[in-house]
């Protein structure tokens, strides 16, 4: 799955992620940051680095320090976004995201795919975590 970019983190949980809004009307991007056992971070802007700067401020919200934060995707424009909690076999768990989708439709088809069994027969979970529209709002309860 190289095309899909992702980080492998070793973290119990993903924290619940709210989306810090933009004011404008042009096309925005959308970044995820991510810190191993900690949480993690989304935010919409028109470039990447105010994006990721919002995500890491927000996901610092939860005691996490800026060092720890790992900037993992930016999409521009933002499209709909998955992000899916995985856990291998063996143990090591982490979240895949895929953003830039152009659909509702397509990003769960990513997220039922990402999750396929037959094609990744080494997991033993695979959950889709949250799912986030184009204008980067969370469209699933808070898990």
């Amino acid at each position: 799955m190289k095309r899909i970019a992702y980080l492998a983190i070793l973290a119990c949980c993903l924290p619940a992620m709210t989306t810090i809004s933009s004011a404008q009307s042009g096309p925005v991007g959308i970044a995820f940051v991510q810190a191993p056992e900690q949480g993690g971070g989304v935010a919409i802007a028109d470039s990447p680095e105010v994006a990721f700067a919002n995500a890491t401020a927000q996901y610092m919200q939860f005691g996490a320090e800026a060092k720890d934060c790992i900037k993992t995707n930016w999409c521009m424009p933002a499209g709909w976004s998955v992000d899916v909690f995985v856990q291998h076999q063996q143990g090591p768990h982490w979240h895949e995201v895929v953003c830039g989708l152009p659909s509702q439709e397509a990003a769960l088809a990513t997220a039922l795919h990402m999750c396929d069994r037959n094609q990744r027969d080494y997991l033993i979970e695979c959950t889709l975590v949250q799912l986030y529209d184009s204008k980067g709002k969370a469209r699933l309860p808070n898990q």
